[in-house]
């Protein structure tokens, strides 16, 4: 996915009130954006650190900037400190994964004729973000989920707030894999500090109990990392997911406690 027009750049002051971020401009001007994310952004809203935006020339619109990016820091591997960049728009996750499927990019979602947006299922009365479908297969219902939380050594977690919601998301797709559908959930990594993706059971255990059970009722779930620079977001590699944290995961959050 391109950018429409080139990013403009700044430095993050603060973020408030979920949708709104002040920065300041290369000129000397402060600038207020709109924040496309209703999670806590935890580790990717760091006052001073650089940030990009995307200008709209809707006169509709109060705020015609848009936050995109923000560079970030985590441990590395090797344990010194990395930075990276991450995608704070959770709406373009969808249309990475999008036009990702139609190129062929996700093998484990090849073999579909159409793809169907915001379709409405489910009994919580739900809209899975893709719908695949071909006249020789079930039907596939691909729910869709932005990781940018990293909490350092790799590791990125999901989600970074409680998700009542995303819950809700993964017994809709566990009562569609009863019904004889397939289900799918694709967690889309846009921070390119993080290597494999697991529950942040320490933030939301109710969610990471619904994904493991949703697992087990044959929900399929993968992890693909996107490729982040001011120009693109492009699909780039499968990360694993692990399921229950490791060892090494629960000693990065002991220590970070």
């Amino acid at each position: 996915m391109k950018f429409e027009q080139p990013l403009k750049n700044g430095v993050l002051l603060k973020r408030y009130k979920r949708f709104l971020a002040d920065i300041h401009l290369p000129c000397g001007n402060n600038l207020t954006l709109h924040c496309p994310n209703t999670g806590s952004m935890l580790n990717c809203a760091e006052p001073e650190s650089r940030v990009w935006f995307s200008w709209s020339d809707n006169q509709k619109r109060k705020y015609p900037g848009t936050w995109e990016l923000v560079e970030v820091q985590a441990e590395s591997t090797d344990g010194k400190q990395a930075k990276g960049l991450a995608c704070i728009n959770t709406g373009r996750a969808n249309t990475v994964i999008y036009e990702a499927i139609q190129e062929g990019v996700i093998d484990e979602l090849e073999g579909y004729k159409n793809i169907r947006k915001e379709v409405k299922y489910g009994a919580e009365k739900s809209r899975i973000d893709l719908l695949l479908e071909s006249d020789d297969k079930p039907s596939c219902y691909v729910e869709v989920k932005s990781v940018t939380l990293a909490v350092g050594r790799g590791w990125g977690l999901f989600p970074d707030a409680v998700s009542a919601r995303g819950s809700k998301h993964l017994r809709e797709l566990a009562a569609m894999c009863a019904e004889g559908y397939r289900a799918v959930l694709v967690f889309c990594v846009q921070n390119t500090l993080i290597e494999q993706v697991a529950p942040a059971d320490h933030i939301d255990q109710v969610y990471g109990e619904a994904l493991r059970e949703a697992v087990a009722a044959g929900v399929e779930v993968y992890a693909y990392a996107v490729d982040i620079t001011p120009q693109s977001l492009v699909l780039e590699r499968r990360l694993p997911v692990h399921l229950n944290q490791g060892q090494e995961l629960q000693a990065l959050l002991t220590e970070a406690q």
